[in-house]
């Protein structure tokens, strides 16, 4: 890790670390709540730091501390030392804001979970409250949920946002206070990753060889997880389940050369659906150019493939099409 490359609030928490819980209590006394926030939340991200750039930021402050070695930032170690020099409950507070959706405000954070989760919670609370909150958020993400709440109580949220004028600063004060404390330290505290999605996503990054090579040797070990992994994977192939809107959409936000390279080695179910979005003049462009290729290696066309995909994934995060990525329910035909 290049000392030169580190932005200056991971250098800063690297060289807290080194310095020690006492030290650095006295540091975070001194400082700014949301100084605090930014380092703490480099600290928790930090990982493992090597001794070498240990030694080097420090030479750098002209301290001789070569005998640090190796520092490993982490949630815990974080809470720890702000327990130091905050009070616990203030201490948990920055932690679950820490472990919970990102964003600098709480109307940031919000914008960034799950729209059932936040639907879920919000279908208790009084429509003017919901109304408030619907309002701070962004459009797209607002919609979704207003989507999944019953349609009368939706119905009571949308009258009031009609209705509603500028919010006076207390009762968004008062929103926002119990936003914290009753769903986003819940949602902190709950919210545990899947470790079968986690595997998935590493999967799906994999190229193809390595990827069956560790499936199958993940189907010996147990072929219970390898089903679960193989039902979170999204893959090329899964491209097949996208509507014609949705495939025009990510053709128009993938280059020509990659999407040529890709189709070459695609099953043909996955050609006709691509080619079946353009017009007759365009789709014949593309046929010629996928002739006029000539073979092309595995690999270029895994990597193409992969590529497409990740740009599926980031339409879908977006909202701009639907993925429909866990097929957990097998079909009949």
């Amino acid at each position: 890790m290049s000392t030169v490359q580190l932005p200056g609030v991971q250098r800063a928490a690297i060289l807290m670390l080194a310095l020690g819980e006492e030290q650095c209590s006295q540091l975070f006394a001194m400082m700014h709540e949301e100084e605090i926030k930014e380092i703490s939340l480099a600290m928790a991200q930090l990982g493992s730091v090597n001794a070498d750039t240990v030694e080097s930021l420090c030479a750098e402050f002209s301290q001789s501390i070569s005998s640090a070695g190796m520092l490993v930032g982490s949630f815990d170690s974080t809470e720890r030392l702000l327990q130091k020099s905050l009070s616990r409950e203030r201490a948990s507070q920055i932690m679950e804001e820490i472990r919970g959706p990102a964003g600098r405000t709480m109307w940031d954070k919000l914008g960034n979970v799950n729209e059932a989760v936040l639907a879920n919670y919000l279908k208790n609370e009084y429509p003017q409250t919901v109304a408030v909150v619907l309002g701070k958020v962004k459009a797209s993400h607002a919609a979704r949920v207003l989507s999944l709440l019953p349609d009368s109580f939706a119905m009571e949220v949308i009258m009031r946002m009609l209705r509603m004028e500028s919010v006076q600063k207390d009762v968004l004060d008062s929103v926002e206070k119990t936003l914290r404390s009753e769903f986003m330290s819940n949602l902190a505290r709950s919210t545990r990753r899947d470790s079968h999605e986690m595997i998935a996503e590493i999967f799906n990054s994999l190229d193809r060889q390595v990827e069956g090579r560790f499936m199958s040797a993940l189907e010996e070990r147990s072929r219970e997880a390898a089903e679960r992994v193989k039902s979170l994977m999204f893959t090329f192939d899964d491209l097949a389940r996208l509507t014609p809107d949705a495939v025009q959409k990510l053709m128009r936000a993938v280059e020509k050369d990659k999407l040529t390279i890709a189709l070459k080695g695609a099953s043909d179910e996955i050609r006709t659906l691509f080619l079946g979005s353009l017009s007759e003049r365009a789709g014949k462009l593309l046929r010629d150019d996928i002739a006029q290729l000539g073979p092309v290696r595995l690999r270029d066309v895994d990597d193409a493939q992969s590529q497409i995909v990740l740009i599926a994934k980031e339409l879908g995060g977006q909202g701009e099409i639907e993925l429909n990525e866990h097929q957990d329910e097998q079909m009949v035909t």
